[in-house]
Parts: C-alpha cells; structure tokens; sequence
C-alpha cells in the first residue's frame, strides 16, 4: 500500500514539475527587440520577420517569423517557441505589454518553449467630458 502511495506522489510531483513557469513583458520579433524600435516596429516584421521582407517573398508565400519577449525589468529577450500553440491566437498580443506567456525556458538557447498564451486585458472605456 504504501509503495502505491510513493508512486502516485511521485507522478503528482513530475506533472507539477513540467507544468512551466510565467513570463510577462512585450511580444514582438527578435530584430524589433534588437533595435529596441517597439512603436516603430513596422507590421512586415510580424508577418515575414524583418524590415523590407516584402521585396524578398513572393505575394501569397507564408512565412514564420520568430517570435520574442522583452521584459521591461530585466531587459532581457527571449525567443518563442509556439509550436504547440496556434499561431492565429497570438494576434491580439502582438506588439503589447503584459503579455503572459506560459513555458519551459531553455536556458542554452536562451528560448521559452510555449505551452500557453494570455493576452493583455483591453483598456477600459473612457467616456470624453469636455468641450470640441
């Protein structure tokens, strides 16, 4: 009985140990985040990964680009791994901050294999009180 007790801790303690950890801070590309442009990150960066890559695919080609978070405390950056995640979730997140990215960092590599995704809150209504 109890060897039973020991093993069903121990599958308990080895689920809880893969479950990853919490990243918050700014989704955008490796190149923005190199040159530190998050506001002049121009939209072709998310979609083919740098600056002027429409002049270098065909129209209709899709591409993967890479994904990172910065982290405003830190000032790190870490590349995204969504395979396991689907890629049209991450829209709302682009180019914003608070975004939570759940995952299991590779410290060699320096990237977060991801394993879910929660997007910022919208910004609360304001209602205009003044004089046009």
């Amino acid at each position: 009985m109890k060897k039973i007790a020991l093993v069903c801790a121990a599958l308990v303690v080895s689920a809880f140990a893969n479950e990853g950890k919490e990243f918050e801070g700014l989704l955008t590309t490796p190149a923005c985040a190199a040159q530190g442009a998050f506001n002049d990150c121009y939209l072709e960066n998310y979609t083919c990964g740098s600056d002027g890559c429409f002049k270098k695919i065909n129209a209709g080609e899709t591409t993967h680009p890479k994904l990172a978070l910065f982290q405003h405390a830190t000032g790190k950056v870490y590349e995204i791994d969504v395979s396991k995640l689907k890629v049209s979730e991450l829209g709302e997140g682009m180019n914003k901050n608070g975004v939570v990215i759940v995952g299991v960092l590779d410290e060699k590599t320096n990237t977060i294999a991801a394993t879910e995704f929660k997007a910022p809150p919208p910004p609360k209504k304001s209602f205009f009180k003044g004089c046009l």
